[in-house]
């Protein structure tokens, strides 16, 4: 059938789907509490025509293979196995890739924890649903999140049967929290944030987000800021906690390969690089390596179809340069060696790397794409240096006023450098406090497997 015939069935489908939502959600708000205002209704009235109106386009950009599976489990349909567990699953939700990252410790965690209880983990995008299947736990149960309408919902929940609700950092899902309330199922926030921005949008509304705030049993917020936001939308003090950011807790293992330790001489390393940067760092670098003698530059793309690319551009720079891949695992491939460039061509190694760092440069902050994360040289307490786009990482703010990192320009990168290099006490300090503010905030997944643990077993 082709596309043209295809969108008219689609249409309908959608649309009988909603007629015959529509008694069910006018019955499910008939039996809500007296207090509850209709700001309910209205929003799933609003939620169902934007639903009509972008089904289509979001059916279609999807690929073939999946377009099936995301249909029925956006309409609650979830597998067999998901309907036969013994045990009442935790359903988390971490809507894409950034938040999925962000659960992955807690869930590793909590697996060792708590080994036979399962796990539901939905996201929204393709890509998280990916990396959610390449990373979680064996035994988590992905699948893709329901549409926010009651009568979807409803049954959605009285067959998976969650024992909690979890939502990672701030996805405010109205009917969801309702739903999960009106069954008995907790709703917590954890890693929760909003930003001054959202913030000021939920303020216009925060007459319908404090119903909403309602059903929540908890709000564990990043940091004192976050839940200072959260309660000036309208949720309740009591229910608001400081935890602290999951990206503290990395998993970073302490074991340097013995190729990375024969790397000898002051050494700077430029961590997940994007497009442009190569250039910029070299050019820095440049300006300073001929004034301390055995400088050496890693340079780390952050995406292994660019590693071609770096190279190309540290050939055009005429610096002597050797390649990860060209060496073996022992310290023996360095030896006779010589050069000014060290090319990371592999995935994996770079948070080993940054171990004999001097000083760390953060890849992606040069130009506007956002940042990457300082967490890993600030745990082996190193320098860090970034330019002025890290609006992907606010905790770096802290970093900055406390001296554990430096903003530079592009322009103003090779002056930091070298200013780095003659003060080394300095360098040093900077670095100490980097490891102090890592160590600060850590722990913030143990907190969360506790807090998990007092609903589970308060059952």
């Amino acid at each position: 059938m082709s596309m043209l015939l295809r969108l008219p069935v689609l249409f309908g489908t959608v649309a009988a789907g909603f007629l015959l939502c529509l008694p069910q959600l006018h019955a499910g708000y008939r039996c809500s509490r007296k207090d509850r205002t209709d700001m309910f209704l209205v929003y799933s009235i609003l939620y169902a025509v934007a639903l009509f109106i972008l089904f289509i386009p979001h059916y279609f950009k999807r690929p073939k293979d999946l377009r099936k599976k995301w249909l029925r489990e956006k309409c609650g349909l979830f597998a067999s196995d998901l309907r036969t567990l013994t045990l009442a699953p935790v359903w988390f939700h971490a809507v894409s890739v950034g938040e999925v990252n962000a659960v992955v410790p807690l869930l590793k965690r909590l697996k060792r924890t708590y080994p036979d209880l399962p796990v539901v983990l939905s996201t929204i995008t393709d890509t998280g649903r990916k990396v959610a299947a390449e990373n979680a736990p064996e035994g988590t149960m992905i699948v893709y999140l329901p549409f926010d309408l009651a009568c979807i919902l409803n049954r959605c929940f009285a067959r998976l049967r969650p024992r909690l609700f979890i939502v990672v950092e701030t996805e405010l899902w109205p009917n969801i929290f309702r739903v999960a309330h009106e069954r008995n199922v907790p709703v917590l926030v954890l890693n929760g944030r909003i930003s001054e921005k959202s913030a000021q949008g939920y303020r216009k509304i925060s007459f319908f987000m404090k119903k909403v705030f309602e059903e929540v049993a908890l709000f564990c917020m990043q940091s004192s800021s976050d839940a200072e936001r959260i309660r000036s939308i309208g949720a309740d003090e009591k229910k608001v906690r400081v935890t602290g950011n999951f990206k503290f807790d990395m998993d970073i293992s302490q074991d340097v390969p013995e190729w990375i330790r024969g790397i000898k001489g002051p050494v700077i390393v430029a961590g997940s690089t994007h497009a442009g940067e190569e250039q910029i760092i070299i050019d820095a670098y440049r300006e300073n390596v001929y004034l301390f003698p055995g400088l050496k530059l890693i340079i780390a793309p952050r995406h292994p179809e660019r590693f071609k690319e770096a190279e190309e551009t540290i050939i055009s720079s005429d610096m002597r340069y050797i390649k990860r891949t060209e060496l073996g695992t022992e310290t023996a491939g360095l030896q006779g060696r010589s050069f000014n460039i060290f090319l990371l061509d592999t995935v994996g190694e770079l948070s080993a790397v940054y171990s004999i760092a001097d000083m760390a440069i953060m890849g992606k902050s040069f130009e506007g794409f956002g940042g990457q994360n300082p967490l890993e040289p600030a745990y082996w307490g190193k320098p860090i240096i970034c330019g002025p786009h890290m609006e992907n990482f606010p905790f770096t703010k802290t970093f900055l006023d406390e001296d554990a990192a430096f903003e530079v320009t592009a322009a103003g990168l090779a002056k930091k450098i070298k200013e780095l290099l003659m003060q080394p006490e300095k360098a040093r300090a900077a670095g100490e406090k980097a490891r102090s503010l890592y160590l600060r905030n850590s722990g913030a997944v143990d907190r969360a497997v506790k807090i998990i643990g007092e609903y589970i077993t308060a059952e």
